[in-house]
């Protein structure tokens, strides 16, 4: 009997003290995985302040991560199961952890990216691998759907937990206390995953597929590049659509590999299924839209209004918070509720939210503003990302759920990648464009006007907004604001407009799949329609 085989009919006589140490090692993983991903969000006005960050260096302290993240995580999933979960976890969290130690002593911007792309990289290990620690052990619709309402909860509330550290940190003491703290964290992570978690692995059919990997890499860093570079050198520079060529020609090359290859490390016919396939597309949509409009408060509320990390936090605290207290209630409702409900209904709240944003006053400050359109944002995000997690895992075959989380995972993160590039060169290129128009119409002296445009040549309106009082272009600050508000107000609009495109996709998409379609294997290969595939999610 094969390795894989015995591990799915010995698993369910784990007993329950196995499954909850798994189950604490893979949130613990999440959690600092999350952690990771969004400590920048408070400390971008003090990156700018103390190490003179640009607009471009702080969209690529978030890039970088999301890109490493992205472009690896296929592999990562492959890693985990030909040689464990586990050992893929505890790898991880040691990148992790360097890489953290490399921001919390960074002198300079570049090396906060440097850092932040470590950090991706430990993270895209930790996050397939810890959500496939969590499925090996449940085997049950129900108490699949609470390990990853679970799973998902512990990665919100990373989400949330570091915002909190960077305001309390940025406020009280240093910035680069909250990384410290976010190292002791990952160590404490390291050791619970290393003694409490059950080792899994999915080994039967799993190859490394190196010209897979090769494409897939080289394409999509190759495109991810050109997207972060666009809005900074002009999407006209003959450099910028080279790299978009030949990054889509190594990605057709991908597809082409994958659906030939013995061993793919993306199975091409997981999006056979239904559901699987549409919680992918609106995975996409939504993901970017909840980054995306993320980053733009996080702008909004550091760089160009210039409030305390604390306050900022709080906001975060306020949109990550729901999917954490969603737990309980999500483990019940996945199994109840239609997943095109779940998912049309979070992508609704979600763009409700945004689109509340877009009233903001830029000289307004007051939290309050805030409050509401990040509860229905955070409260649609917790929402959708239980709800598309387990359609993921749910409909397709036990031997292949391993793919399915590393794929589902690098779809969704995919999303966050995009999420702060495409929303970021929207707003900066907007504001960009808008302050030239209003520099050359104010009447300002022509000292000012030239030194505000010195100015804006570097680091944007962000730069302008950020001369202080006296200075030369420093008149221009009231137009720098206008200018501002003009481009994130767009940059609420596209994650608007996209989780309202993410709804309707949903519910055209699952609306019409049978329950029957919706639960089937991911194959139709009869060796691998493991018994244990669960389409009870689907039959209500």
């Amino acid at each position: 009997m094969s390795t894989h085989m015995q591990a799915a009919h010995t698993a369910p006589d784990l007993p329950r003290k196995a499954v909850a140490g798994t189950l604490i090692g893979a949130c613990s993983a999440v959690f600092v995985a999350q952690a990771s991903s969004s400590i920048p969000s408070t400390l971008n006005g003090l990156f700018v302040a103390q190490l003179g960050a640009t607009g471009s260096h702080l969209t690529w302290i978030t890039a970088a991560f999301m890109i490493a993240v992205v472009v690896f995580e296929f592999t990562f999933g492959v890693l985990g199961d030909l040689f464990g979960r586990k050992k893929l976890v505890v790898a991880g969290a040691g990148v992790l952890l360097l890489g953290l130690i490399v921001c919390a002593t960074a002198p300079v911007p570049i090396m906060i990216v440097v850092g932040s792309a470590l950090n991706g990289l430990g993270a895209g290990a930790m996050l397939p691998g810890s959500l496939s620690l969590a499925a090996a052990v449940t085997h049950t619709p129900a108490s699949r759907a609470r390990a990853v309402a679970t799973w998902a909860g512990f990665l919100s509330a990373g989400g949330g937990a570091a915002p909190l550290l960077g305001g309390l940190f940025g406020t009280y003491g240093s910035w680069r206390g909250a990384y410290w703290v976010l190292v002791a964290l990952t160590a404490l992570s390291i050791l619970l995953t290393l003694f409490l978690a059950t080792e899994s692995s999915a080994p039967e059919g799993r190859k490394m597929d190196v010209p897979g990997q090769v494409t897939f890499a080289v394409g999509l860093i190759l495109v991810l590049v050109a997207t972060v570079q666009g809005p900074e050198v002009g999407w006209g520079t003959p450099w910028i659509w080279v790299l978009f060529v030949i990054g889509a020609v190594f990605l057709v090359a991908f597809v082409f590999i994958e659906s030939r290859v013995e061993s793919p490390i993306l199975h091409l016919d997981l999006f056979r299924n239904r559901a699987f396939a549409v919680s992918s597309i609106v995975a996409i949509f939504g993901m970017f839209a909840f980054l995306g409009g993320g980053y733009a408060i996080s702008m909004w509320m550091g760089p160009i209004q210039h409030q305390d990390a604390l306050r900022i936090a709080a906001v975060f605290i306020v949109l990550q918070l729901p999917t954490f207290l969603l737990i309980p209630v999500m483990s019940r409702v996945t199994t109840r509720v239609r997943p095109v409900w779940l998912l049309s209904g979070g992508f609704v709240l979600m763009s409700a939210g945004y689109f509340l944003l877009t009233g903001l006053n830029i000289h307004d400050p007051a939290l309050v503003a805030f409050l509401v359109p990040a509860l229905l944002i955070g409260a649609g995000f917790g929402l959708a990302l239980n709800s598309v997690t387990a359609v993921a895992l749910n409909s397709v075959p036990r031997h292949l759920a391993g793919m399915a989380s590393a794929t589902i995972n690098m779809i969704r993160d995919l999303g966050f990648c995009l999420g702060p590039v495409v929303v970021g060169a929207v707003a900066l290129s907007t504001a960009g464009n808008t302050l030239m128009a209003l520099l050359a119409g104010s009447g300002l002296p022509a000292g000012e006007i030239v030194a505000a445009t010195e100015a804006a040549g570097h680091g944007g309106a962000i730069a302008v907004n950020s001369l202080p009082p006296g200075t030369p272009g420093a008149g221009a600050h009231g137009l720098a604001l206008e200018a501002l508000n003009a481009g994130f107000t767009q940059g609420f609009v596209v994650a608007g407009v996209a989780t309202a495109i993410a709804a309707v996709i949903t519910l055209i998409g699952m609306g019409r799949a049978k329950a029957a379609t919706m639960g089937e294997p991911a194959t139709s290969d009869p060796q691998h329609a493991a018994p244990d595939a669960v389409p009870a999610l689907y039959q209500r």
